[in-house]
């Protein structure tokens, strides 16, 4: 692990995120989680706390540049300067493309894509300075196949992935990984709350299968990088 062992875990109250923070936070990380909802962040590190890991929160719209730049302040103030940034914010909007709106539109954009602008502008001019660090960028599947109903999610996770690739390249020379994660269906919340996606929770992945692939992922020796990995259910 770097010697500067802050992870810093954006969409952190539920799903992926949640379990993110929770696996990082028993590895020895120092957790700083994030989510739009203050009473929810605060009752994550309460959680994480009573497991006995460093952490902190802070209530911050990840597509917001003034909320982004106090956060990361905040939390840095409280941790120490992130060695890890996981991307992991997201929403899900699944709809036929006759009945999806601009505003379906504008919010998947801001929340999937125009927050890993912010996020990582904001984080990495410290891992720049000290020429160490990681960025995990949570995709999708979807950001390498369309689906029935996904054109907005469908369009925000092939820019994710052209966002890593490319800032993968630019990156590494200076010693500071980019790794896109890319999972398939995973039992949570947002997939839940789509009528038009129908997946069995029993055959699916669980937020906690994509956490263990981050962490193993991050883990690797700094000389080591797994650029793009792909996470299916065995069996779906």
């Amino acid at each position: 692990m770097p010697t500067v062992s802050t992870a810093l875990v954006t969409g952190a109250t539920q799903g992926i995120g949640r379990a993110t923070a929770f696996a990082l936070g028993r590895a020895g990380y120092r957790v700083g989680v994030w989510a739009r909802t203050a009473a929810r962040v605060d009752a994550l590190v309460t959680e994480l706390k009573g497991e006995g890991i460093e952490a902190a929160g802070a209530a911050a719209d990840v597509s917001d540049p003034t909320q982004v730049t106090r956060a990361v302040a905040h939390l840095a103030e409280a941790l120490g300067e992130a060695s890890l940034l996981v991307n992991n914010a997201g929403v899900l909007i699944a709809r036929p493309f006759g009945e999806l709106t601009l505003e379906d539109w504008d919010v998947t954009m801001a929340t999937n894509l125009r927050s890993l602008y912010l996020v990582t502008r904001a984080v990495l001019p410290a891992m720049r300075r000290r020429r160490e660090g990681t960025i995990v960028n949570v995709a999708s599947l979807a950001g390498r196949n369309g689906f029935a109903g996904g054109t907005a999610y469908a369009a925000s996770k092939h820019a994710v992935l052209g966002f890593g690739r490319s800032l993968m390249l630019e990156l590494r020379k200076e010693g500071i990984r980019v790794i896109t994660i890319c999972p398939g269906s995973v039992d949570t919340g947002m997939l839940r709350d789509q009528p038009m996606l129908k997946s069995d929770p029993q055959r699916i992945l669980r937020p906690e299968d994509v956490a263990d692939a981050v962490l193993h992922a991050v883990q690797l020796p700094a000389r080591a990088l797994v650029s793009e990995l792909d996470i299916r259910p065995t069996n779906p």
